[in-house]
């Protein structure tokens, strides 16, 4: 019941929606990288919840504190440690969810690996969890461009709304 993701550079992840708390260790990140933490920032506030109506109004500013691993904003090449505190949770509005799943959302399943169900907020099932993802993927942005790799994407299709590819 693993919640790491990577096999070079591995992102193990913790705490819950409703908690002090989330937060991940990175492994695999090399020594001597000059991390540019605004990027990090902006990476997250691209994330962050209550900006828009389609999503959570929760007002969480997403601020990471980072633990270990880096001294002088240097990568030290050891596992570095990162938590974002959460501010504005609201458990009790919950508690109508105590007995049924949500459409569309992962409670079942995390309820089925677990053996347990944290009804809060989605627990570990909530997309609060996304901000952990965020931070390992700013970082290893960062990795990537020292190295000339650029990413890019775009959304295609949203329901039967779909870009048109002109054929050259």
């Amino acid at each position: 019941m693993s919640s790491s993701i990577g096999t070079l550079f591995k992102l193990s992840t913790f705490g819950e929606s409703h908690g002090l708390a989330i937060g991940g260790v990175i492994d695999g990140c090399p020594s001597g990288l000059k991390l540019d933490f605004k990027l990090i920032q902006d990476f997250l506030n691209k994330r962050r919840p209550g900006l828009g109506s389609l999503n959570s109004q929760r007002q969480e500013f997403d601020k990471v504190e980072f633990m270990s691993g880096i001294f002088n904003d240097i990568t030290l090449g050891t596992p570095i440690g990162f938590i974002i505190k959460n501010i504005d949770s609201k458990s009790k509005d919950y508690d109508n969810l105590k007995n049924i799943f949500r459409p569309s959302h992962a409670d079942f399943t995390y309820e089925k690996k677990y053996g347990i169900r944290d009804y809060r907020g989605g627990g570990r099932s909530s997309a609060r969890e996304t901000a952990n993802w965020v931070v390992a993927g700013a970082i290893a942005s960062q990795i990537l461009k020292i190295k000339g790799i650029n990413i890019f994407s775009y959304v295609s299709s949203v329901g039967g709304v779909d870009i048109k590819k002109k054929n050259k």
